[in-house]
């Protein structure tokens, strides 16, 4: 049922006098077969700006890194969410009995 509505505002878009409306219509007629695949699927592209994110958070953080392989490797350990690591010796002190 979006397409056709969809349709018909970006047709009324088209028509509209006011140049922000016209460019927003035209940006919405070339990606309106991945705004239809959406509705159909439910997918979005929010992980993978969550994972940006935290990429480029870590680079900030190290004003850039040797290589292009450690900046992978680091990419892999944030946006992975391992749990299977090992503890941190200095952050968790054995305890004592």
């Amino acid at each position: 049922t979006a397409e056709p509505l969809l349709r018909k505002w970006v047709s009324w878009a088209r028509r509209c006098r006011l140049t922000p409306f016209k460019k927003l219509g035209a940006t919405i007629r070339d990606h309106l077969t991945g705004i239809l695949r959406h509705f159909d699927t439910g997918l979005s592209n929010g992980q993978v700006e969550a994972f940006n994110a935290q990429i480029q958070a870590a680079k900030a953080r190290a004003k850039g890194y040797r290589t292009d392989a450690n900046l992978i490797a680091i990419s892999y350990l944030l946006c992975a969410k391992l749990r299977h690591l090992p503890r941190h010796p200095w952050l968790h002190a054995p305890h004592q009995t």
